[in-house]
């Protein structure tokens, strides 16, 4: 049987039981919030967001004064949570037009923003340049040519050249970006040619190198090991190492301490790179996985060889397990814990695939149940779908025991309001 504490240990800092047992986060009882928004619904610790985004950048900054946290965007692009991390003093990642979109409508100055993306658009570059982007990270010589097009004659757009650091990340082959082979940045042969090019542009103006190894990795000397090649393209006043700090989705993850891993990646960059240097770093998923959970209600309990807890939402709000396989845990919210005989929780969508977590303890899991499943701060909300005409889940931030709506859930009609036809 799982441990209470385990278990409420993978929820947001600072939850807790009730006197009822009763789940708690943010100082706010999980059944009023339910009540409240209807399930399924996510739930954001808006205290434990922006504690982390302190700890990474006063962590930082004692290592290397020059440098910058910029958050990855893409692991969680909601405007309150893109506004919660500019007023914490960090920068912005954005992956594509539309989180330059919801990054200025959170009020972040373009100038701390940083584009990336693989096969940016010119709707999205003439986007980026017109709004003032600060640094777009070059990841082929198309962006360099589409740039040149775009900025006007006597500006200077800051461009960072992406190099594949030929670094084997130990993640899923999908999280895995900096080996060779790899469909984003340039390798350090090509990357000379690149820099080239932008060193000689009058629109352009050459910053310096970007790097990421991957996602979710849990070794940290994976991620430092990225620096060394950085260095050996030359000198730049700037360096952008990239993100991938792994979260703790499970009782069996232990990815390195935040001190940890700011201790290994900032001796390799001692050890390779300028003094005089700026360090830039984009945490995404360790950044806010752990500020959220899920709640779902139970629909149904299917027993057999294997029982099957279904519940009211799924796939289309929580793509990770079907995607990935992220293992993610759950409880029901007034009975915390493990009971004796593991189920299977599912959704409602019409797919196998569409299980949120396999072989889980619940105890006594009855119909119209509260479940909660922790860590789904990362992702979820980035990918979420309308499959099977699904409407997807609203967005609720807790801090001192008050709750707020920041975003709607989808209504029936917005499931029509792109259709032009009679």
């Amino acid at each position: 049987m799982t441990g209470v504490d385990e278990l409420v240990g993978l929820f947001p800092p600072g939850t807790r039981l009730a006197d009822d047992g009763m789940l708690v986060v943010g100082g706010c009882r999980l059944d009023e919030i339910a009540g409240e928004f209807g399930t399924p619904v996510l739930v954001v610790a808006e205290q434990a967001i922006r504690q982390r985004a302190r700890e990474y950048r006063a962590g930082l900054t004692a290592r290397w004064p020059d440098s910058q946290v910029v958050f990855a965007s893409k692991a969680f692009p909601c405007t309150a949570v893109q506004r919660a991390m500019v007023e914490e003093g960090l920068w912005i990642d954005v992956a594509g037009g539309g989180e330059i979109v919801t990054a200025l409508a959170a009020g972040v100055d373009p100038a701390t923003l940083v584009l990336h993306g693989n096969a940016k658009t010119t709707e999205e570059i003439q986007l980026a340049v017109e709004a003032g982007v600060g640094t777009v990270v070059v990841d082929n010589f198309d962006d360099i040519d589409r740039l040149e097009t775009v900025v006007p004659s006597g500006l200077e757009q800051g461009c960072l050249v992406r190099v594949i650091p030929g670094v084997q990340a130990s993640t899923h082959a999908a999280h895995a970006t900096g080996h060779e082979g790899s469909k984003f940045g340039l390798t350090p042969l090509v990357a000379r040619e690149a820099i080239a090019r932008l060193q000689r542009s009058d629109r352009l103006r050459m910053d310096g190198l970007h790097t990421h190894v991957g996602s979710q990795i849990m070794v940290a000397e994976e991620l430092a090991a990225a620096v060394e090649p950085l260095a050996a393209l030359g000198r730049f006043p700037v360096y952008d190492l990239g993100g991938g700090l792994g979260a703790r989705y499970t009782y069996a993850d232990h990815p390195p301490s935040l001190d940890r891993y700011l201790d290994v990646l900032i001796d390799a960059a001692r050890a390779h790179l300028p003094a005089d240097a700026r360090i830039l770093i984009e945490p995404g998923r360790s950044m806010v996985a752990s500020s959220a959970v899920t709640l779902y209600t139970v629909t149904t309990v299917k027993p057999g060889t294997t029982t099957f807890v279904a519940v009211d939402g799924g796939m289309a709000d929580n793509l990770e397990v079907a995607l990935v396989g992220q293992r993610f845990e759950a409880t029901v919210v007034n009975r915390v814990g493990g009971g004796s005989q593991p189920v299977t929780v599912v959704g409602r969508h019409c797919e196998s695939g569409d299980v949120l977590s396999e072989n889980v303890p619940l105890r006594d899991a009855v119909v119209g149940d509260l479940l909660a499943v922790p860590a789904t701060g990362a992702y979820c909300y980035t990918m979420s779908n309308n499959y099977n005409g699904a409407r997807r889940i609203p967005v609720v931030f807790v801090a001192d025991g008050q709750f707020r709506l920041v975003v709607r859930r989808d209504t029936w009609p917005d499931l029509l309001s792109r259709d032009v036809a009679p």
